[in-house]
């Protein structure tokens, strides 16, 4: 593959410049310049000068990074705060039709392949890899060299390598090859995911044609395109939503992204509300049947009781709970008193109480907005490099963008009374139909 592309590099500005181009001709509103459209693009947008600023790496520059993240983080989380006020969605077509689309989206898809395969992995993913190959051969994890701390942010749980162990075998025991095979199906699983919530909940496959390829567009993707660790919840969140019908799927799902990174936990409230007496024993029993398999799996790992204990111990990131001055030198907060993260931390839980209880019947348009609202505070208060995991949140934050109205859509929901009548009533005048025919027919 370096053969036949040797020499092609896309460095990250251009791919800012030539991606505003393109979503700007395919999704922008020329016609309804106020539209909300038009805004959340905006908002999306703004996120890539803050991530081109911290990824230059200038110590001058990377408080002004940080401070921008901040900033727009806090409009998008404002902007998800108001989603249920906006209650007229009109269809809005993109500027481009579905065959169209359908080919911008496998040539952007074959563009962020390309990326993967010419960049180096992230050394987060070729941790896992890593990990996987010794969870196959039964080698205690626990042994390995200490990571550099700036990764510690990075760092999966046990659930990243389980399902990366499904990969490491067609990676003919190169960790490089392993990684970037499994950033290709960590977006590819997006990709359909985004797809398919479009078929199944909006009811247009265009829609999800058009979400799928704006992901795929927009130069935050681009720019974390190998960093497996952080995308890999949110593909699994995503798939959650779209099998919602089956809280058994739902929470075998969502068991395996509070696995795989820490912020999916705070959504498990959330989600527990939403399937209240609906089906919450079944996803309650799908989480604790995940969180047995996973456990199961450290403990083939294990050399002894001692070892199986510090697996367990270290596959939760502490270092997120705790109110230190930032020991990595990386992030908003490392410069900040970390006093100021309580309060932050705080506002943050009485966020995740008001939006778990209230309303006490949520439907999928709260269950979208809630979900992503929760991933979005959680760059707030998080230690190191606080507001740049945009990946945890980009998937879901787009079914919001695009979704249609979906009231009607809650788990298990109960026959209409209406219904049952009106086919009472249509049984009742075809019985009378036939006994007046019968009559005539005597007659």
């Amino acid at each position: 593959m370096e053969v036949i592309l040797q020499g092609y590099d896309v460095n990250r500005p251009t791919w800012f410049y030539l991606s505003l181009l393109l979503i700007v001709a395919v999704f922008f509103k020329f016609n309804r310049l106020w539209s909300l459209r038009n805004l959340d693009l905006a908002l999306l947008l703004s996120l890539a000068p803050g991530l081109l600023i911290i990824q230059a790496d200038d110590p001058k520059t990377l408080p002004l990074g940080y401070g921008w993240m901040f900033l727009v983080t806090g409009l998008l989380l404002l902007r998800l705060f108001v989603d249920g006020a906006f209650t007229r969605r009109p269809r809005l077509e993109q500027n481009l039709n579905a065959a169209g689309m359908a080919f911008l989206c496998g040539a952007a898809f074959l563009f962020q392949t390309t990326k993967i395969m010419t960049e180096p992995p992230h050394e987060s993913t070729l941790a896992t890899v890593l990990r996987a190959d010794q969870l196959l051969n039964r080698q205690d994890t626990t042994q390995e060299p200490a990571q550099d701390a700036s990764e510690a942010a990075s760092e999966a749980g046990p659930a990243t390598s389980l399902l990366a162990t499904t990969v490491v075998p067609f990676s003919g025991g190169v960790a490089d090859a392993g990684a970037r095979l499994m950033a290709i199906l960590a977006h590819a699983a997006v990709v359909l995911g985004l797809i398919f919530v479009g078929r199944w909940h909006f009811s247009d496959t265009t829609l999800g044609l058009a979400m799928a390829t704006l992901y795929l567009l927009l130069p935050c993707t681009a720019y974390d395109v190998t960093r497996v660790n952080s995308l890999l919840p949110a593909a699994l969140i995503l798939w959650a939503v779209a099998c919602y019908r089956k809280p058994i799927v739902a929470g075998l799902l969502l068991g395996l992204a509070c696995g795989s990174m820490f912020f999916a936990v705070f959504l498990l409230p959330l989600w527990t509300a939403f399937y209240w007496k609906r089906g919450a024993m079944r996803f309650a029993s799908a989480l604790v049947g995940t969180a047995v398999v996973v456990v199961a799996s450290l403990l083939l790992t294990s050399a002894d009781s001692h070892s199986f204990t510090r697996q367990i111990i270290g596959s939760i990131e502490w270092s997120a709970l705790k109110f230190q001055a930032g020991e990595t030198g990386v992030g908003f907060w490392s410069t900040v008193d970390p006093a100021w993260r309580i309060p932050v931390f705080a506002t943050f839980l009485v966020m995740l109480t008001a939006l778990s209880i209230w309303p006490l019947q949520k439907s999928v348009e709260q269950l979208l907005s809630h979900s992503t609202a929760i991933i979005v505070g959680t760059q707030f208060w998080y230690p190191q490099h606080g507001g740049i995991y945009v990946l945890w949140y980009l998937p879901l934050m787009l079914t919001v963008v695009f979704r249609p109205r979906l009231a009607h859509l809650i788990p298990n929901p109960p026959p209409t009374p209406t219904l049952i009548a009106t086919h009472d009533e249509a049984s009742r005048r075809e019985s009378w139909n036939i006994v007046i025919t019968r009559w005539r027919i005597f007659r």
